[in-house]
C-alpha cells in the first residue's frame, strides 16, 4: 500500500497541474526480480482507478517503459561519465572487499568504498594503465563506480516537502553505477531515465532520501538539470512504532497489499484489500490522507476530488499511523454513496440462497443493512437474514429472558397472526398497539422480539425485518425459536 500511495500522490499531483504521469518499469535489479509482479503492479493500478498517460500497455513517446530494454541508452550514459572522468572501472572481487571490510570493523571502523580508500583497491585509477587493459583484455568482471569529489563538498538538495538537505561528500561512498552484469543500478538508470523521459518531479518515498545527494550529484557531472525532489513520509504501524509491514497486517488481521499477493518462494499469500471487499474508492481515499492534508475537516473524498484540491505543501514530513478501523470506515463511507443499482447488481450473486436475489429483495436488505455494514458482503454472511436461527447465546437467554417473557411473545405472535397487510408500518402499529394495551415498556418486548427472530442482540428495525421475512416466516420463527428457547431455559 506504501507503493500505491506513492503512485497516487504522483497522480494526483501530475492531474492537478495538467502534466502526464508515467508508469516505468524498474527491472535492472536480477537478484530482486520476483515472477508476476510487474503484472501485478499493471492490475493493481487498473483496480484503483490510476492510469498513467504512458509507459505499461499504453506505451509512449519516450519508451521504452522497462528499464531492462533500454540498455543502450545507459550504456552511452556510461561511456559520458567515463570520458569525463567522473567514473571509473572497479575489478575488486566481493572476497577482497569482504576481507578489507572485516580488517575496519576489527579496528572498529566503518568501511566503504570512498575517496579515502579508493587509492588502495583494484580499479583503473589506483592501477597502472597497462594492468588495467590487461584486465579489460582478459575479460575480468567489473563494475563501474562514481567518483566522488577528491576533496569533501557539501551538497544541497532543496526537497519541497523537507526543505534543505545539506550532506557532505565526505561521508558518501562512490557508487556502482554499473553492475558486472553490465545492468545499471537503480541510482543510475533513474537519472537517465528522468532525464530522458523529461521528469520535472520525483515524488518517492522518504527511504530514497539518503540517495538524493547522489542523485543530486549524477545530474551535476551528466550536465543536465536535476527534477524536483518530494520525499513522503513512512507510513507507520498503528501502535505508531516503525514502518508498516507485511508482517503487521498477517499480525492484525488487516491487509498491507492492494490485491492478494502470493510469495513465489513460501507459497504464502498475503490478502489485498479488493479481495477483503474493500472499495477502490475508499482504498484510495485512505491512502490519500496517510501523509496529506486538505487544510479543513474534510475526510471522504472521491478521486476527482483529490485531484482538485492535491498539492504537495500539505504533505507532512512526520510518518503516518495506519489505523486498520479508520480504513473500514471509509469503505462504509463510500459504500453509502455508491449508485443504488450498482449495490444491488453486486450484492445478488454474494447472497446464499436465489430466492433472495431478486432486485426488490435486495433493495430490502440495503434499506435494512446497508447503515449498519462496513462491507457489502456482510449483508450476504450475517445468517439469520436467511434462515431462522438454531441455536441461542445461553448467556444472552439467561440475562434478557424473564418469567413473564414468552407469554408477551405468544400475544404478539396472535396479534401479528391476525394482520391482513404485513408491511412495517402494519406490524410497528400492532406492536404498539399491544404494548398500549397491556402497558408494558417497548424493552421488554422489544429484545425478545429480536433475539427470537435472530439470535442476536442488535440488527435492523424489527418492523422492517418483519416485513421482509413475510407474515408467515415470522410466525414461523417466533413459533420454532420460543420452542427452542424455552428447552434451553429449562436447562439453565
Amino acid at each position: 500500500m506504501g507503493g500505491v500511495r506513492t503512485a497516487l500522490y504522483n497522480y494526483l499531483f501530475a492531474r492537478h497541474h495538467g502534466g502526464d504521469f508515467l508508469l516505468r518499469i524498474e527491472d535492472t535489479d536480477q537478484n530482486r526480480f520476483v515472477p508476476g509482479a510487474e503484472a501485478y503492479i499493471l492490475e493493481a493500478l487498473r483496480w484503483c482507478g490510476i492510469e498513467p498517460d504512458e509507459g505499461g500497455e499504453k506505451g509512449g513517446p519516450v519508451g521504452p517503459y522497462k528499464q531492462s530494454e533500454r540498455s543502450e541508452i545507459y550504456q552511452a550514459a556510461i561511456a559520458q561519465l567515463l570520458a569525463s572522468g567522473q567514473a571509473y572501472r572497479a575489478f575488486d572481487t566481493p572476497e577482497e572487499m569482504e576481507a578489507q571490510r572485516q580488517s575496519a570493523e576489527a579496528r572498529g571502523e566503518v568501511w566503504q568504498y570512498d575517496a579515502a580508500r579508493r587509492g588502495g583497491m583494484c580499479n583503473d585509477l589506483a592501477l597502472p594503465q597497462d594492468e588495467v587493459q590487461r584486465l579489460l583484455d582478459v575479460g575480468t568482471p567489473h563494475v563501474i563506480r562514481f567518483r566522488m569529489p577528491d576533496e569533501p563538498e557539501e551538497i544541497l538538495v532543496n526537497d519541497i516537502i523537507r526543505g534543505e538537505v545539506r550532506v557532505s561528500t565526505a561521508v558518501l561512498d562512490d557508487k556502482v553505477m554499473m553492475k558486472a552484469d553490465g545492468l545499471p543500478t537503480y541510482h543510475f538508470a533513474n537519472i537517465v531515465d528522468d532525464h530522458a523521459m523529461g521528469i520535472t518531479h520525483v515524488i518517492r518515498g522518504e527511504e530514497w532520501l539518503p540517495s538524493a545527494p547522489l542523485h543530486t550529484m549524477l545530474y551535476r557531472a551528466m550536465g543536465w538539470t536535476a527534477p524536483a525532489f518530494a520525499h513522503l513520509p513512512l507510513i507507520l504501524k498503528p501502535t505508531g512504532n516503525g514502518k508498516l509491514s507485511k508482517r503487521d497486517g498477517d499480525a492484525g488481521g488487516f491487509p498491507v497489499f492492494p490485491l492478494d499477493w502470493v510469495d513465489t518462494e513460501t507459497g504464502k499469500r498475503s490478502g489485498g484489500y479488493r479481495e477483503a471487499g474493500y472499495l477502490p474508492e475508499a482504498f484510495l481515499n485512505m491512502l490519500l490522507l496517510l501523509g496529506w492534508s486538505p487544510g479543513d475537516d474534510t475526510e471522504v473524498m472521491s478521486l476527482e476530488e483529490a485531484v482538485a484540491r492535491f498539492d504537495l505543501d500539505r504533505v507532512v514530513k512526520s510518518g503516518a499511523r495506519f489505523n486498520p478501523d479508520k480504513a473500514r470506515w471509509f469503505n462504509a463511507q463510500h459504500l453509502r454513496m455508491q449508485p443504488r443499482k450498482e449495490l444491488v447488481a453486486s450484492l445478488a450473486p454474494m447472497l446464499p440462497d436465489p430466492a433472495f436475489s431478486a432486485p426488490e429483495r435486495c433493495e430490502q436488505l440495503l434499506d435494512m443493512m446497508l447503515e449498519r455494514v462496513d462491507f457489502l458482503h456482510e449483508i450476504a454472511q450475517t445468517p439469520w437474514l436467511f434462515q431462522a436461527p438454531e441455536t441461542f447465546d445461553r448467556d444472552l437467554i439467561q440475562k434478557r429472558w424473564k418469567p413473564e417473557t414468552s407469554d408477551m411473545l405468544h400475544a404478539l405472535e396472535v396479534r401479528l397472526a391476525d394482520l391482513n397487510r404485513f408491511d412495517s408500518s402494519d406490524v410497528e402499529a400492532e406492536f404498539q398497539a399491544l404494548l398500549q394495551e397491556k402497558g408494558w415498556s417497548m424493552g421488554n418486548l422489544m429484545l425478545p422480539f429480536r433475539i427470537v427472530l435472530t439470535g442476536a442482540a442488535g440488527g435492523p428495525s424489527m418492523f422492517d425485518f418483519a416485513a421482509f421475512l413475510g407474515q408467515t416466516s415470522t410466525l414461523n420463527r417466533l413459533q420454532s425459536g420460543l420452542s427452542r428457547i424455552e428447552s434451553l431455559r429449562a436447562t439453565l
